[in-house]
């Protein structure tokens, strides 16, 4: 496999886990499963599995305070990339477009920190709180 190949494998690993946290999980996740269907569909739903498990993995372990080593993760999804690659050359395009995606993704809203928020109510009065989007519906 040529440099260039294993670079965007490499990029490809980096960002699925960098995103693993963030807003644009889903659409990354959506992505990398549509790139095994594609391609490798007999391996699409064990991807989706994987990287179900990653995710949990990930945001258990920063919850716990004890994270897991996202570096290492990096290079075990950098390589599964790379073996789609290596089986299937004209998967290059398509990771290329679903890369650019997720680079695009609202990564900016990524998941940490605590919150803490304070009310009081008195009578009949509500309160509605969020840390990020909230949409109420009365009726």
């Amino acid at each position: 496999m040529d440099a260039q190949l294993i670079a965007l494998s490499s990029g490809a690993g980096s960002t699925l886990v960098t995103l693993m946290v963030t807003d644009g999980w889903q659409q990354a996740r959506d992505g990398a499963v549509r790139l095994w269907q594609r391609f490798r569909p007999e391996g699409a739903a064990a991807v989706a599995d994987e990287l179900d498990a990653t995710r949990a993995a990930v945001v258990a372990g920063r919850d716990a305070g004890t994270p897991v080593d996202e570096a290492a993760l990096r290079v075990q999804w950098a390589l599964r990339v790379a073996e789609l690659l290596a089986s299937h050359r004209d998967a290059e395009p398509a990771l290329r477009s679903a890369l650019a995606g997720w680079e695009a993704a609202p990564a900016a809203q990524e998941v940490r920190g605590d919150l803490h928020q304070e009310a009081h109510a008195t009578g009949s009065s509500r309160v509605y709180q969020a840390g990020r989007d909230q949409h109420i519906t009365e009726r």
